[in-house]
């Protein structure tokens, strides 16, 4: 029989495998690549690590499409302390996905103009360049139109906090974070000067919270108990 330990442990590794397709995609490339406010260097980067912007895209997409499985067993692991704010949870999380997978679009699109193959002639490489530095930016400011929906990690940490089978801590690290991803979306477009600050003071919920929440489920897993049977 299925029970929450176990469920718990399958949601860990599901979030895992989440944050470390994240992490690479979203994080890892694009310091390695992206030179801000320079976009011949930055073409420069990519064209001589190709593979690795490739693997970058290929990375944000399975991390888009695997985090369908994710709230699929935070759900089973959750939804029976509160259908409405699990069902919530994923609504909001659901919503991400095809954000994050039109957002790759712009990645495509710069390197389809780096490679200048079948491009018109109309446009010579410094016009390349500066076209594909912009679908870069676009691409980063993608995700901070997309985390307005750390929402999600709302009612996330509300069901955990209520459980009684996780540390109730781990429910508020959570709601901090959701507070994080609401700060990282907001500043840039209302306040851009206060970006970088609110950014650090953001990262602390951030590298607390969803890393936390990973762990436990991955190490600890949940208090052992029969999970609730389906509603037919």
């Amino acid at each position: 029989m299925n029970s929450t330990k176990n469920t718990a442990r399958l949601a860990g590794v599901l979030y895992l495998v989440n944050a470390v397709t994240g992490f690479f995609s979203i994080v890892y490339v694009p310091s390695r690549l992206v030179v801000a406010g320079n976009a011949a260097a930055t073409a420069r980067n990519i064209l001589a690590s190709e593979r690795l912007f490739r693997a970058g895209i290929v990375s944000e997409l399975i991390c888009a499409a695997e985090f369908i499985f994710v709230l699929w067993a935070l759900y089973r692991l959750l939804g029976g302390v509160n259908k409405t704010h699990a069902s919530l949870m994923v609504i909001l999380g659901l919503v991400f996905v095809p954000i994050m997978l039109v957002n790759a679009l712009n990645e495509i699109a710069a390197l389809t103009l780096l490679g200048g193959a079948d491009f018109p002639s109309v446009f010579d490489q410094p016009q390349r360049e500066a076209l594909a530095m912009l679908f870069l930016d676009l691409h980063r400011y993608g995700f901070v139109v997309g985390w307005i929906l750390g929402l999600w990690l709302f009612p996330f940490g509300v069901l955990v906090f209520k459980s009684g089978f996780l540390p109730r801590i781990l429910g508020v690290l959570l709601i901090a974070a959701g507070f994080g991803y609401l700060a990282d979306s907001l500043t840039p477009l209302l306040l851009p000067s206060y970006e970088n600050l609110v950014g650090r003071l953001a990262a602390i919920p951030l590298t607390l919270g969803e890393p936390a929440m990973i762990l436990w489920l991955l190490i600890m897993g949940a208090k052992d108990q029969p999970l609730p049977a389906k509603a037919s």
